[in-house]
């Protein structure tokens, strides 16, 4: 009798937000581990191991290209915030990338119009700080944090020289085009609280197929204050697609 194929296992592509790094996901990398699933981490230009690189909108989506076709196996792509609107446009491509599914965190926003200038304003006024504002970071990622993660968040280093010309590309994307065209199972994952829900009825509707979890008493670093929670909705996903047909 022929040997019945066994299917690869799912990797795990994770891209950070802005001013963080791929340190933000250990939480995850760990879980995946136990898990069997392989998985890689990127650094955006101008953040973590690349923080002596310029932000560019077409280095940032070459960097999520290339973890994803160097991956084994099929690939789920997680990103959060800045990571999730990039993730989301990159899922949303024509023609379509090689990901089989798509988690998007903290992103259901349009990087435009006064919520996107007041973003650069405030950014602005933390780089005038003598420390470009670290402290005043750490200080909110201390009360808010967990202390599983809290270090982890900010290991890499904080990008804050990378903020405004981050925020600038963000506002190139076409996410109302992308998100309709994403045809893989697709999550957005929201905190209760989270800044960046501005435009959620918005992607509902873009996106009818797509699950919407909302965390409850959560704010934007949704993966970081509830790591046991965010590695759910991964372990939900990758459920989902090993039992694809």
């Amino acid at each position: 009798m022929p040997r019945s194929r066994v299917a690869p296992a799912v990797s795990v592509v994770f891209v950070h937000g802005i001013r963080t790094s791929a340190t933000m996901w250990r939480a995850q990398e760990e879980f995946l581990a136990d898990r069997g699933n392989p998985s890689i981490a990127v650094d955006l230009p101008g953040h973590g191991t690349r923080r002596d690189e310029s932000f560019t909108l077409e280095e940032a989506m070459h960097t999520v290209d290339a973890a994803v076709r160097g991956a084994d196996g099929p690939v789920l792509l997680v990103g959060h915030s800045m990571g999730g609107l990039l993730c989301t446009a990159y899922a949303g491509a024509d023609p379509a990338p090689p990901i089989a599914g798509l988690i998007g965190a903290s992103c259901t926003a349009l990087p435009r119009g006064a919520g996107l200038a007041a973003y650069r304003v405030l950014a602005g006024a933390l780089n005038a700080m003598p420390d470009r504002g670290l402290w005043l970071s750490r200080q909110v990622l201390d009360a808010t944090l967990p202390a599983s993660t809290r270090d982890d968040f900010g290991a890499g280093g904080f990008a804050m020289a990378a903020q405004d010309e981050a925020l600038r590309a963000l506002g190139e994307l076409d996410l109302v085009a992308a998100v309709p065209r994403i045809r893989v199972p697709t999550w957005f994952v929201n905190g209760q609280f989270d800044q960046l829900r501005t435009h959620e009825t918005l992607y509902r509707r873009l996106a009818p197929q797509a699950e919407f979890i909302i965390v409850p008493r959560t704010t934007h670093l949704v993966t970081a204050m509830r790591p046991r929670v965010f590695n759910a909705v991964l372990q939900l996903a990758l459920a989902t697609l090993e039992t694809a047909p």
